[in-house]
């Protein structure tokens, strides 16, 4: 199982976080927690953002246990359908989410709503039950030809039991 804080009310505080102040709070309060991995104490912001690293910024060559910062949240956002691939709100996974600008006051919340969306949000039940998943395409779509988007590559994600 992962994180007991990286749960359902993580995901809903980052989907409220501008409409709401108690979800505000609720997000920061998660997110600078700390948690005992290996005998180590980390917030739960750098677990979530090594997650990140781990997953999705695989063409960063980033060293092993590193945290993904801004410049490849942004770089890599852009990549993440749900369903199938799409340049729709209703399949580009951070415009779905409101998030058309990705930069260094909101980084971390976006790589928060991903991992947390994949442990116990609405895309952790769509892959449990067969009906969505996550997709990752290849690196900077919005520049692909349409001939090159049809044969780009994907692969879908999901985590396994303990995975964080």
């Amino acid at each position: 199982m992962a994180h007991p804080l990286i749960n359902r009310a993580l995901y809903d505080a980052i989907v409220r976080f501008d409409a709401d102040e108690a979800a505000q709070e609720t997000y920061y309060r998660i997110m600078d927690s700390t948690v005992e991995r290996g005998g180590r104490a980390f917030t739960v912001r750098t677990q979530i953002l090594r997650a990140y690293a781990m997953l999705f910024c695989d063409d960063f060559h980033l060293e092993p246990g590193s945290v993904a910062g801004p410049d490849e949240v942004e770089a890599t956002a852009d990549r993440l359908y749900t369903g199938e691939m799409g340049f729709d709100p209703a399949h580009w996974y951070r415009m779905g989410h409101h998030f058309p600008v990705i930069d260094e006051d909101n980084y971390d919340r976006f790589a928060a709503l991903v991992i947390s969306d994949l442990c116990a949000g609405p895309l952790h039940e769509a892959m449990r039950t067969g009906g969505g998943m996550l997709l990752v395409g290849e690196a900077d779509p919005l520049h692909m030809t349409p001939e090159q988007r049809r044969h780009q590559q994907i692969r879908t994600v999901e985590f396994t039991e303990g995975a964080l």
